[in-house]
């Protein structure tokens, strides 16, 4: 396994970003809260419990990935000391972790936080603390926004780039679909949404037969499933968390449903959506991703996604190492590890957001092709997606790479 310390981010990568250069060589320590010369306190919010709880492993393979990252020493000396916690996908609960973990616990900063909604609810509180809201786990639009939350950061694609892919995609190879809309009924939805239909632009009115919602408090979607097939749509563009996108193909089967399934990236995880949806109902859903599938076959050959697989049978042994939330997770430890380590004995609030906003490199994890910059005035550290198709028991390439 290479030694990220030595491999990933090489001294001479820091030079070229100018970054280590940023500070004084002989620079006096300076420190946030949660920060000593042995420790550093960092926060994380994941949903262990409740109707999206399947993203809970994001927590636990994050906690391993800083277990491996103290067991080789720390970073600059310190270790890591992580409080990760449950908010059952409720934003309610998201503020008043958040607010313990700021106030009581006194973390440096939260990172790798997920969802929508319970980062929309904590958005304001985090900016007006000055406490960084680092690499939120969602692509809604809002977390690139420096002037008015020069706090927060996101780190994935903008879901209004992926649905706009998603709508491209239909235009080019099925221009006279027939197409049916479900979305979760919050701002994850809504985002999706709009990137969707202003990727159909004119011809949306047209083309969009029914649009339907779910809560995600729903105990089943059977109804609106029977209003999109009712209405003639022989193509599907769901937003759904795990659960639900599992609840929609495997129900649309059962119906006598078939049409193309567009899926959210969000929702589309193999292990988490279509294992329990079922492979064989499953075949020909198409998605999005900007991570490595461990999955397949030509990914595993590689030395990147062995270095992950040696990580997970080690550091995380309970979890699927074919998860891409545990990919994603491994790839939010690395990503926290590379600012931390730029910031060095300057480990205020204060640099490690000038260190998140200064990024120019490429991780292991994130599929090949694909580049992580950010700067003061752009704080999308994404811009790219593949499209992929479901096929047997693996997903496979659709196209190429597609630039933002």
């Amino acid at each position: 396994m290479h030694d990220l310390h030595r491999t990933a981010f090489p001294r001479r990568t820091m030079l070229a970003l100018g970054l280590s250069a940023t500070l004084p060589a002989m620079a006096q320590k300076a420190y946030g809260p949660g920060v000593s010369d042995t420790e550093i306190k960092i926060g994380n919010i994941v949903p262990y419990s409740g109707p999206a709880s399947s993203y809970g492993t994001i927590g636990k393979t994050l906690r391993g990935y800083f277990n491996r990252t103290n067991e080789q020493g720390g970073i600059n000396g310190r270790k890591i000391n992580l409080l990760s916690v449950d908010d059952g996908y409720n934003p309610a609960k998201t503020v008043e972790q958040a607010r313990k973990l700021v106030e009581q616990d006194e973390v440096l900063f939260i990172g790798a936080t997920l969802g929508t909604a319970t980062n929309l609810a904590i958005q304001k509180y985090m900016n007006a603390r000055k406490v960084p809201q680092l690499f939120v786990q969602s692509g809604a639009s809002r977390w690139n926004d420096p002037k008015n939350y020069p706090w927060t950061i996101g780190f994935q694609p903008s879901y209004q780039i992926e649905g706009a892919m998603h709508a491209r995609h239909i235009l080019q190879n099925t221009p006279n679909a027939r197409i049916g809309i479900l979305t979760q009924n919050d701002d994850l939805g809504r985002d999706y949404l709009k990137g969707f239909l202003d990727g159909l632009g004119d011809k949306a009115k047209a083309m969009v037969v029914s649009q339907q919602t779910y809560e995600s408090s729903d105990p089943t979607i059977d109804s609106q499933l029977v209003q999109l097939k009712a209405a003639g749509a022989d193509a599907l563009f769901s937003v759904c968390t795990p659960k639900f996108g599992a609840m929609t193909i495997r129900r649309s089967v059962e119906i006598g449903w078939k049409p193309t399934q567009y899926m959210a990236s969000v929702g589309a995880s193999m292990q988490s959506t279509l294992k329990p949806a079922g492979f064989d109902n499953a075949q020909g859903v198409i998605t999005a991703s900007f991570m490595r599938d461990p999955a397949d076959a030509a990914e595993r050959a590689t030395p990147e996604t062995r270095d992950y697989l040696a990580f997970m049978a080690k550091y995380c042994p309970e979890g699927n190492a074919d998860e891409a939330f545990n990919v994603l997770a491994y790839t939010m430890g690395m990503l926290m590890e590379k600012v931390l380590r730029q910031a060095g004995d300057q480990l205020t609030r204060e640099n490690v957001m000038r260190q998140a906003t200064a990024l120019d490199l490429t991780l292991p994890m994130v599929r090949a092709g694909m580049r992580i910059k950010t700067s003061p005035s752009d704080y999308a550290p994404l811009e790219q997606l593949q499209l992929q198709r479901f096929k047997g028991e693996v997903y496979e390439p659709l196209g190429p790479v597609q630039p933002a």
